[in-house]
């Protein structure tokens, strides 16, 4: 290639760069719709979407060296091929990266979020940041010149990344998944402080080094305010009526009274979507008015187009029954992924002798506060997640009452 060439390619180059400055500037909006549409197309075919979660995770990652390291590589470009990359380019190529990333992510948060708890706040963060990628005024004005706190934001952006896409890829539990994104924000968070923490004596080396360990420390905390972006709830009921033939939970109800809580017991049925080839273990904790009186684990595979169905069952409870009820379904790790709730009645008979004669307080017994039998899930389905007539039906374990609750081992007739 001879230097006039080179030159005229050089030259082609910045004029292809300046003309698509120039549109995305004239249609600011097309860069935010492409990426909430395409956020919304992954999310729906979650079985195709690894190849772009893993694309987008090594672009944020790339991008985010590249931001710490710009100033160094932009004259290390322009010594050696003579050519300056435009600033104006760089910074709407990041703004895309931004954008397409936190579009990305925000379909599988938002169906994941229990709204009424704290991950509203974590879900409603990502919202914020991702009005702020396609606000030019807001994003170029107040968040770009603030370096340290653009930094946060490209990590923040790469956290909830690297959190919905390294169950899809590398079939890692929300815990694994976790931990490995926040040890990710830890690491890139340093830069950002190192900025704003000038070392010149050694307590800030220290103060530095704390932050960023405090950093890591309050991500791990709050991490029950974080959504498990990949796995939500696709049918829930509670019910006092389960057909164990078709594993299918009869009609739902919202409150029942105390004679039917002890006759008939309660179904707590869930069935969760997690990605194809995914493994992981959630619990159902039984709570009373707050109080938490069980917590009882299920073993759940990803790839079922339906979700993966579980339930558990509890006969045995505590002399006082009357109140709200809750069976929350976390993950390993103590992350949300719904909430499920009924009310218990007082009789009609009891209610009116309460209203004559008040009932004395009564302390429960110890066989009271036993724990039911273990709970039921349906047993390990076929690859290609696909019910056969015939499969044996799955059903509690035959137990004593008051024996001990355990992990769920389905019991095949």
């Amino acid at each position: 290639m001879t230097a006039g060439t080179a030159l005229s390619l050089i030259a082609s180059s910045k004029t292809l760069a300046l003309r698509i400055i120039a549109l995305i500037q004239r249609h600011p909006g097309v860069i935010a719709i492409f990426g909430f549409l395409s956020g919304v197309a992954s999310f729906v075919l979650v079985d195709r979407q690894a190849g772009l979660a893993k694309v987008l995770a090594l672009v944020l990652l790339v991008s985010w060296l590249w931001l710490v390291l710009e100033n160094v590589l932009r004259e290390r470009i322009a010594a050696r091929f003579g050519f300056e990359l435009p600033r104006p380019l760089l910074r709407y190529a990041t703004q895309m990266i931004h954008q397409e990333s936190l579009f990305f992510v925000l379909p599988f948060f938002f169906i994941t979020t229990t709204w009424n708890s704290s991950q509203a706040l974590f879900s409603g963060l990502l919202a914020a940041a991702a009005l702020v990628s396609i606000t030019d005024p807001l994003y170029y004005k107040w968040l770009a010149p603030r370096r340290w706190i653009f930094l946060a934001y490209h990590t923040l952006a790469l956290f909830a990344v690297m959190l919905t896409a390294l169950p899809i890829i590398f079939k890692l539990n929300t815990t694994q998944s976790y931990q490995y994104s926040l040890a990710a924000a830890v690491v890139l968070s340093f830069p950002s402080l190192f900025s704003i923490i000038t070392v010149r004596k050694w307590w800030r080396g220290l103060l530095l080094v704390g932050l960023t360990l405090a950093i890591g420390a309050f991500g791990w905390v709050t991490r029950t305010w974080v959504p498990p972006a990949t796995l939500w709830l696709t049918e829930v009921a509670i019910t006092t009526e389960f057909d164990n033939q078709n594993r299918s939970p009869g009609e739902g109800i919202d409150s029942l009274s105390v004679s039917q809580l002890r006759s008939a017991g309660i179904y707590a049925y869930t069935a969760i979507n997690a990605p194809r080839g995914l493994d992981e273990r959630i619990y159902h904790v039984w709570e009373h008015n707050g109080q938490e009186l069980e917590r009882i684990a299920l073993d759940i595979h990803g790839g079922r187009e339906k979700g993966y169905r579980a339930w558990t069952h509890k006969k045995n409870f505590p002399q006082d029954v009357v109140g709200d009820w809750q069976i929350q379904v976390l993950t390993d790790a103590g992350q949300m992924i719904g909430v499920l709730r009924f009310e218990v009645t007082p009789d009609a008979a009891a209610a009116g002798s309460a209203d004559q004669t008040p009932a004395e307080p009564q302390s429960p017994t110890p066989a009271d506060n036993e724990a039911e039998p273990p709970a039921a899930v349906e047993p390990a389905e076929p690859v290609e997640q696909v019910e056969p007539p015939g499969e044996p039906e799955a059903q509690p374990a035959d137990q004593p009452s008051g024996a001990p609750a355990s992990a769920d081992q389905p019991k095949n007739q």
